[in-house]
C-alpha cells in the first residue's frame, strides 16, 4: 500500500501575513513604552528632547481608547479592525493610483498593442536574455538612484513580465528585473531628490554632495544584482512553474507585425512613461496627478485603439479588479504605521536603538547605524519620514564618534534600501508582487541569497567610508 505524497507547501497568504504584522503592532504597543521627541517646525525630531509619556494600560482604557487624562492607552485588538480604514485612509492616494495604473492596464491588453509590441521588440532582439534584461535593469535601477522613481515602475511590471513570457522565462524572472533592479537604485541612491533633500540637511551635509561614494556602491551592487538575475534563467520561476515558451511562430499573437493603430498607442505609451518620470522629477506629480494621468491614458488608448466605450469601460474595471489586492495590501501596511503612532512607541523604539549605538568605537558606530536602519525600515518604510524621525537623533551621535555626515547618510540609505527589498511590511513591495501575482514567500526565498550579499557588501562600504573619511 502507497503512502500518499507529501502535499506542496502552500505559499504565505499577504494578507494573512500583514493581518499578523498588524496584531504584532498592537502587541508592541503594550509592551514597549510611550515617549515622544519635540518636533520643529518641518517634523524632525529635536535631539536630547525625548521624553516618556505615563501609558494606561488597563484594558477598559485600550477598548474605548479614552485614557485617563494625561496618559496615553495601549491600542486594544479592535484596531485590528478599526485600523484597516484609517490606514486605508492615510494611504489613500497611492490606493487610487495603483487602481487606475490597473485599470489603464486594461485598457492597454483590450486593444492588443502590448503583446504585439513585445513581440516584435523579441523579433529584433533575437530573444537573447543576456542582452534586454541587463538594459533593462540599468535604466529601472538608474531611474531610482538619480530620479527616485520607485512606485512608478508599477506602471512597466506587467509589460517586463509579458516580455518575460515572450523570451520564454518566468513571471519570477520578469519580476526581477523590476524589483532587483528598483531596489539597488534606492540602495545607491546616487542623487535620488526624494531621500537626500530630507536626509543630507538633517546630518549636516549639502543636499546631494558625496556622490563618489555612493556611485561606486550603486555600480557594483547593480553589478551583482544584474548576474544574479541571470543566474540558472530557466530555473528561476515559483516552484511548480515551467518557464512560458517564446513565441516565435509566425502569425501568433506575440509576432504579429504592429498595425498602424498599435504603433500609435505604443508611442503613447513610451510618451507617457518620459512623462510620468519628468512629472515626478520637476512638477512634483505624486499618487493623485499620477491617477488622474492614468485614467486620461487609458480614454487615449482607448481612443487610437478604436475601442467601443462598452469595450474600454469593461477593460478599465478589469485591470481595476486585477489590481485590488496590491491596494488593499497598501492600505494594510498604513494600518500598521497607524497603530504603531497610535501607541506612542516609534519615538521610544528610536531612543532605545540609538541609546545602544552611543559611545562605541567609529566603525561599530557606522555598522550599528546600518542595523538600526533596518530595524526602523521593518516599521517605518517610508524613507523620507524615517530619515525626518532618526536621522536628528542618530546624527549627534555619530558625530560624537567620528563619523561624517557623508557616512551617517551612507548607513542610512544601505539600511533603509536593503530591508525594504524583502520587508514583508512594505506596502510598495507586496504591491509589486501583488501587480505580478507573485507570493511573498517565493519571492523572499528567491532574493534571500542576495539580500545576504548586499548585507555583507554593505557593512564593508560603510567601513571603508569609515577609514577614508568619507
Amino acid at each position: 500500500m502507497h503512502s500518499a505524497p507529501p502535499q506542496a507547501k502552500k505559499p504565505l497568504d499577504p494578507v494573512v501575513m500583514m493581518l499578523a504584522a498588524l496584531a504584532l503592532a498592537i502587541a508592541l504597543t503594550w509592551i514597549v513604552p510611550s515617549g515622544s521627541y519635540k518636533r520643529q517646525a518641518d517634523g524632525a525630531a529635536i535631539p536630547g528632547s525625548y521624553h516618556s509619556l505615563p501609558k494606561d494600560r488597563s484594558l477598559g482604557a485600550a477598548l474605548s481608547q479614552t485614557p485617563a487624562p494625561g496618559l496615553i492607552a495601549a491600542v486594544g485588538p479592535a484596531s485590528l479592525f478599526t485600523a484597516l480604514p484609517l490606514g486605508m485612509a492615510r494611504t489613500s492616494g497611492l490606493i487610487f493610483m495603483i487602481l487606475f495604473l490597473g485599470g489603464m492596464f486594461g485598457v492597454l491588453r483590450a486593444s492588443g498593442a502590448l503583446e504585439r509590441a513585445i513581440g516584435r521588440l523579441v523579433s529584433l532582439s533575437g530573444g537573447r536574455v543576456g542582452v534586454v534584461a541587463p538594459l533593462l535593469m540599468l535604466a529601472i535601477s538608474a531611474g531610482g538612484s538619480f530620479l527616485g522613481l520607485i512606485s512608478e515602475y508599477l506602471i512597466i511590471i506587467p509589460i517586463v513580465l509579458t516580455l518575460s513570457r515572450q523570451l520564454g522565462r518566468s513571471t519570477l524572472f520578469g519580476f526581477a528585473i523590476v524589483a532587483v533592479a528598483a531596489k539597488i537604485g534606492y540602495i545607491g541612491s546616487v542623487t535620488n531628490p526624494v531621500i537626500l533633500v530630507v536626509a543630507q540637511p538633517l546630518a549636516g551635509v549639502p543636499e546631494f554632495s558625496g556622490v563618489s561614494l555612493r556611485l561606486a556602491v550603486w555600480v557594483i551592487f547593480l553589478v551583482i544584482g544584474v548576474g544574479f538575475v541571470l543566474r540558472d534563467r530557466p530555473r528561476t520561476g515559483a516552484p511548480g512553474e515551467a518557464p512560458a515558451p517564446a513565441n516565435t511562430e509566425s502569425g501568433g499573437a506575440g509576432s504579429s507585425e504592429l498595425t498602424a493603430r498599435h504603433g500609435a498607442i505604443v508611442a503613447l505609451l513610451a510618451a507617457s512613461v518620459g512623462l510620468v518620470i519628468y512629472g515626478s522629477a520637476h512638477w512634483h506629480w505624486r499618487d493623485v496627478q499620477f491617477a488622474s494621468f492614468y485614467v486620461a491614458l487609458a480614454a487615449a488608448i482607448a481612443l487610437l485603439g478604436g475601442l467601443r466605450p462598452r469595450e474600454a469601460a469593461h477593460g478599465f474595471v478589469d485591470g481595476m479588479k486585477a489590481m485590488m489586492l496590491a491596494a488593499f495590501l497598501v492600505g494594510m501596511a498604513g494600518a500598521v504605521e497607524q497603530v504603531l503612532v497610535e501607541g506612542r512607541i516609534l519615538d521610544t523604539i528610536v531612543a532605545m536603538l540609538a541609546s545602544h549605538a552611543a559611545g562605541l568605537p567609529r566603525v561599530i558606530v557606522a555598522e550599528a547605524l546600518v542595523v538600526i536602519e533596518m530595524v526602523l525600515t521593518l516599521l517605518i518604510p517610508s524613507a523620507s519620514a524615517k530619515a525626518a524621525l532618526s536621522m536628528p537623533i542618530l546624527s549627534p551621535i555619530a558625530h560624537l564618534a567620528g563619523l561624517t555626515g557623508q557616512t551617517t547618510v551612507l548607513a542610512f540609505l544601505l539600511g533603509n534600501g536593503l530591508v525594504n527589498m524583502i520587508s514583508p511590511t512594505s506596502g510598495m513591495l507586496l504591491a509589486y508582487l501583488a501587480t505580478a501575482q507573485l507570493p511573498f514567500s517565493t519571492w523572499f526565498r528567491y532574493v534571500l541569497p542576495l539580500f545576504l550579499i548586499l548585507m555583507v557588501l554593505s557593512f564593508a562600504a560603510v567601513a571603508v567610508a569609515v577609514g577614508i573619511g568619507y
